[in-house]
């Protein structure tokens, strides 16, 4: 039998870690949070990330539709994002994660008034 064929098993979190996927995602997420904003102010609040690698996370994020991207049909063109149901019942989990973050990784975090995390 070819083990290329073989379908994996379903383990458990491989569909959500799937989802947040990388270390981009959970902080897109929180940044975006319940408003609505337009792609350069998530760049300028996320400021370590280049504008390509933005642009794909957003993209993946509106294909697993944690986010929706509203295109408005104007010079110059904009475009806004805000999270979906799914993305916003991700909040209370991540900043979980935050919480662990500050308790468990001690003075390595990012000071709490410069941390996108904490943007809502």
């Amino acid at each position: 039998m070819n083990l290329y064929n073989k379908r994996l098993p379903e383990y458990p979190l491989r569909k959500a870690t799937g989802v947040l996927g990388n270390k981009w995602k959970p902080i897109i997420i929180v940044t975006i949070g319940k408003k609505t904003l337009r792609f350069g102010e998530i760049a300028e609040a996320i400021h370590l990330i280049s504008r390509k690698v933005l642009t794909d996370q957003l993209r993946e994020l509106e294909n697993d539709d944690v986010l929706v991207r509203k295109e408005f049909k104007e010079l110059p063109p904009r475009v806004e994002y805000s999270l979906t149901e799914k993305g916003i019942s991700l909040l209370p989990i991540l900043f979980l994660f935050e919480e662990w973050e500050h308790q468990y990784c001690g003075e390595e975090t990012i000071p709490e008034s410069t941390t996108p995390l904490l943007i809502l």
